[in-house]
């Protein structure tokens, strides 16, 4: 077990500075880490070293999914963190016509692509709802860590353009979640639709009185452990101990434990009295070591040469990028945008990134969808990262920003 965190974490760190040092997203050197010391590479190459290091069952394989699980759930918790509502009130109109549109379009699109074409997809007859319910879901979410960590390195984060892509994909992941919750209680056999919009209910009731009350109170109790308690120490207990409480609150209403988790960040990260220095903190502990176990374990999942399936890897990437930026630049544009900020505004939201990659590692640990299209989700996610920055900055009007 030691040996195989020590190779996850090590391995995982090489990679993300080569791959930071060559301008592309650090998450993407952490894949590449976890293809080579996983079963594309490593489990070819030595297969016994493999296999007593990465078994396939048995107690180290427990572990190893139960940090995994861990990492989802706190990146998840730090990505809401980034979040600050108070930033988002100013583009009100823009940023919900933006939304929906960039979760309506690419939806219907995803869905109907695979009700029409289930072989193509690789879909079963016996799941072919929930099937199709989540490629769309897929192709409507976006990556809000890494929109965020791109607008910051572009420096036009607090510009209006910024603003609207923050306040769209924040109002996206929500809505997004949901659907994809629907999509779990299907999986998990509830076909009752009133035992389905019962557990949507309960988690739309969870996210209106975190964002409210919920919010309200946790600013108190910031405030009140900042100055009566060692801190920092004491209200990075405080902000781990509620993000598990918030994933477990969610997970028992039906939904995935990451949807608590990232609403419970939001809540924290709209606190005023909430620190620079324990904020920081835990961004960089989770960053810095869960994260990258989580991204080096998609590569211990499967074979990435023999589940390369080149044709529903262009599909995925053409209705991806096509649908999310047809109706992200709609959105917009009718928001009163122009329409060169019509477009920087669909390829800031094009990026998938992180949140792509583990909404795929649900559904394919719960079964719902094969290897290939788990390989074409990942490969879609980095190569939507990728693309996302410098096509921003083509529409971009540098001299209104001045940048």
């Amino acid at each position: 077990m030691l040996i195989a965190f020590s190779l996850l974490l090590l391995i995982a760190r090489l990679f993300s500075e080569a791959c930071k040092r060559l301008k592309f997203p650090a998450v993407m050197g952490e894949i590449i880490a976890g293809i080579i010391i996983g079963p594309t590479v490593m489990g070819q190459l030595a297969p016994g070293f493999y296999d007593v290091v990465f078994p396939k069952t048995g107690s180290m394989s427990l572990v190893l999914d139960v940090m995994v699980q861990l990492s989802v759930i706190m990146l998840l918790f730090v990505a809401g963190l980034e979040v600050q509502l108070h930033l988002l009130k100013k583009q009100t109109k823009p940023a919900v016509l933006t939304s929906v549109f960039s979760i309506v379009i690419p939806f219907i699109v995803g869905f109907g692509c695979v009700w029409l074409q289930p072989e193509f997809f690789h879909a079963e007859q016996n799941n072919l709802l929930p099937y199709a319910l989540f490629l769309g879901v897929a192709m409507s979410i976006s990556a809000l860590p890494v929109i965020i960590r791109i607008l910051m390195d572009l420096g036009i984060f607090k510009t209006d353009i910024g603003r609207v892509i923050i306040a769209s994909e924040l109002i996206s992941d929500v809505v997004g979640w949901l659907l994809f919750s629907v999509v779990l209680s299907l999986l998990r056999g509830q076909t009752n639709f009133a035992d389905i919009a019962l557990n949507v209910f309960y988690v739309t009731a969870f996210i209106v009185f975190m964002f409210t009350l919920g919010r309200r109170i946790i600013d108190h109790r910031v405030r009140w452990i900042a100055n009566h308690m060692s801190s920092p120490g004491a209200v990075i207990s405080f902000l781990m101990g509620m993000c598990f409480l918030g994933a477990a609150l969610t997970e028992a209403m039906g939904t995935h434990a990451i949807m608590g988790a990232f609403v419970m960040g939001i809540a924290f990260g709209s606190s005023p009295h909430l620190a620079a220095q324990p904020r920081d903190i835990t961004h960089q502990f989770v960053t810095s070591v869960f994260a990258p176990l989580f991204f080096v374990s998609i590569g211990l999942r499967v074979n990435f040469t023999q589940e390369f399936d080149v044709q529903l890897i262009f599909a995925v990437l053409f209705i991806a990028i096509i649908c999310k930026l047809l109706g992200a630049g709609l959105g917009a544009r009718l928001g009163g945008m122009t329409q060169r900020e019509s477009l920087a505004v669909g390829f800031g939201l094009n990026a998938r990134g992180a949140m792509e990659i583990i909404l795929g590692t649900i559904a394919f640990n719960a079964g719902l969808i094969g290897q290939s299209l788990f390989v074409a989700l990942v490969i879609m996610a980095l190569v939507t990262s990728i693309m996302s920055g410098p096509l921003m900055m083509r529409f971009i009007d540098e001299k209104k920003f001045n940048l």
